[in-house]
């Protein structure tokens, strides 16, 4: 096996700190596992305390955030825009009519199942929309409707997420690329040999959670 080299930068190092950033990290995670204050609060404040004491210019600052956030930050993004976006189908009631008029489409008698339908659903959904089009935008309207039944919204949630075996080999999904690359196959004989192994899976997943009446 051919060894992983890493890069370091040893102007970056600053061992005369070792103890006061051991102290700090300690410190750290005393106060979240105390829980005396938000957690957000405690690792921004223990973030700018590293960041002043450790690079007190601020062109190193930057330097050292994007070098460890740059992947993370457009996360941290999707999410805000996520909580935003729910929050505004939540605040103007968008939800509310889409999944009053989806209860008229329902069967009253298919009404209780909703949790069932959600996970079968889930299948070909997950698989053509993005994560976000379909937790965010579907899943809100379906356990509103649900709840017109007296469908609890866990049990939607918890249905929603038994496809993710087939959500996995999604064209959507860039880890579907990546293994099709590790593996040197053409994504689309990876989709044909898993899918059928996904959707076997997702089935017993969905018979489990049915008979033990988790989705139900």
């Amino acid at each position: 096996m051919t060894p992983i080299a890493f890069d370091r930068d040893d102007a970056l190092l600053r061992p005369r700190l070792f103890l006061f950033n051991l102290a700090l990290t300690v410190a750290i995670i005393v106060l979240a596992i105390l829980g005396l204050f938000p957690l957000p609060l405690v690792f921004m404040a223990g973030l700018a305390i590293a960041l002043v004491a450790n690079y007190p210019a601020v062109k190193d600052q930057s330097a050292r955030l994007k070098a460890h956030s740059e992947n993370a930050l457009p996360i941290v993004l999707l999410i805000l825009a996520a909580g935003s976006f729910t929050g505004v189908m939540t605040g103007t009631g968008m939800i509310d009519a889409m999944a009053k008029g989806a209860v008229t489409l329902v069967p009253p008698a298919l009404g209780p199942w909703l949790g069932v339908v959600t996970a079968f659903l889930a299948i070909p959904l997950t698989f053509v929309l993005s994560n976000d089009a379909f937790y965010f935008g579907v899943v809100p309207v379906i356990a509103q409707t649900a709840a017109h039944y007296g469908v609890a919204p866990e049990l939607v949630a918890r249905a929603s997420l038994l496809a993710l075996p087939v959500h996995g080999l999604s064209p959507l999904v860039a880890a579907i690329y990546l293994i099709a690359g590790l593996l040197g196959v053409e994504v689309g004989a990876t989709q044909r040999f898993g899918l059928k192994w996904a959707l076997i899976l997702t089935l017993v997943l969905i018979s489990a959670a049915t008979l033990s009446r988790v989705i139900l």
